[in-house]
């Protein structure tokens, strides 16, 4: 009896050896497989962009990536910071620094992927001109998609931004609102379901593309491309930069198969980081 106890014990010593090995129950959601990455991500178009290279070039680098569905823009940074994820691919530089002000975390960008015009959107005119005064406008409420929404307003002629007011300007820094919009504030991903309560809505690319808005076609204003900081990153807590895994996968993201992706998928409405 106490010697197939012993056996009994050492198996389940082994068992729980072979699990940890696998990944199984550990503080790592991908484990501490070296070829295996997991990856948090906004479902459009990070997510199918992501997939694209899952299916069609990691294999080819001995790599596995799997991919977790977030629909905030807080939760992957989270799970990302207490080692849920080895990696998000949902965020511009101005949201991760004002994130990181707001919340810490050690994070670092490895790669600049794509960029999501954002948009001004209506169900109720078809064009700027039509917006009546007083009009309610949607805008993302954290600090750089917000700031980022009133600069889009502001290329349109629909307001003046106060000099120097930057990525972060906020209602506080319009010195001018000819048609005296009003503004609410929004988590981002509500903004695209606002349209039937609202004259108009600045929406983030990915939550357009979610709701079945072309931001090439339907939106009434479409932030340009050009020397636009808010390229989408690939972000690895600090200390991993330098994993093969993460460094395969950033060159992967990067590579012109993934560009060629993008511009066949999007039609423009993503573009591919310069």
């Amino acid at each position: 009896m106490r010697r197939r106890v012993l056996a009994t014990g050492l198996a389940a010593v082994a068992l729980t050896a072979g699990l940890s090995a696998c990944g199984i129950g550990g503080a790592s959601g991908s484990g501490t497989d070296s070829d295996t990455i997991l990856v948090g991500a906004s479902p459009t178009p990070h997510a199918e962009i992501l997939n694209y290279v899952a299916k069609n070039l990691a294999p080819k680098q001995h790599l596995t990536v799997k991919v977790k569905v977030f629909n905030d823009y807080v939760q992957p940074n989270v799970a990302l910071q207490d080692g849920s994820l080895d990696a998000n691919y949902f965020q511009h530089k101005p949201y991760l620094d004002e994130y990181t002000k707001a919340h810490g975390g050690d994070f670092v960008s490895v790669a600049a992927v794509h960029i999501e015009p954002l948009g001004l959107y209506s169900k109720k005119v078809t064009k700027l001109a039509d917006l009546k005064s007083g009009a309610t406008i949607a805008i993302p409420n954290d600090p750089s998609n917000g700031g980022r929404a009133l600069k889009l307003l502001a290329d349109q002629g629909l307001l003046k931004l106060k000099s120097g007011a930057g990525v972060t300007a906020t209602e506080k820094d319009i010195v001018a609102n000819p048609k005296k919009l009003t503004f609410k504030p929004l988590e981002a991903a509500q903004t695209a379901r606002a349209l039937d309560d609202v004259d108009a809505s600045v929406v983030n690319g990915n939550y357009a593309l979610a709701v079945k808005l072309d931001p090439a076609k339907d939106a009434l204003a479409l932030e340009s491309a050009k020397n636009n900081p808010y390229a989408n990153l690939l972000v690895v807590k600090k200390g991993h930069e330098n994993d093969a895994k993460v460094k395969k996968l950033a060159a992967l993201l990067t590579s012109p198969e993934v560009k060629k992706y993008i511009e066949d998928k999007y039609h423009g409405s993503v573009l591919a980081a310069e």
